[in-house]
């Protein structure tokens, strides 16, 4: 895709992907090459580059909480991509819709949400 030429992927050939659920909360964020961000475009629904399994993979795969394209959107430096989406369920594997449900506050990492799944039941 021409288009995607302009976009300044990283030495190692990936831009940053933030996803945020249509209700403006940050979900997470990902990385994606140029193979994952076209397979986004086409199905419409976020595939990212994993960089510790060396693969691509459709966010929601195993778990089916897939998250749904609605709009995608870079940065002014056309070096990180916003996608906001309709997440499925939940984002984070740890069973929570985001993967931020945690925040410092006196000096510690306190939840600030509830498991919305668990887990151990989806990814057997």
């Amino acid at each position: 895709m021409e288009i995607l030429e302009q976009l300044k992927f990283n030495s190692d050939g990936l831009i940053p992907a933030i996803i945020q659920d249509v209700s403006g909360r940050v979900l997470m964020l990902g990385y994606m090459n140029k193979e994952s961000l076209n397979k986004s475009i086409e199905t419409g629904l976020v595939h990212f580059w994993s960089r510790s399994r060396k693969k691509l993979w459709k966010k929601g795969e195993t778990s089916g909480h897939v998250q749904r394209i609605c709009e995608i959107r870079v940065d002014c430096d056309m070096d990180a991509l916003l996608f906001v989406v309709e997440q499925i369920c939940a984002c984070c594997h740890e069973g929570y819709f985001s993967c931020f449900w945690r925040k410092f506050e006196d000096g510690e990492w306190k939840a600030i949400d509830e498991k919305i799944f668990n887990p151990e039941r989806v990814y057997k």
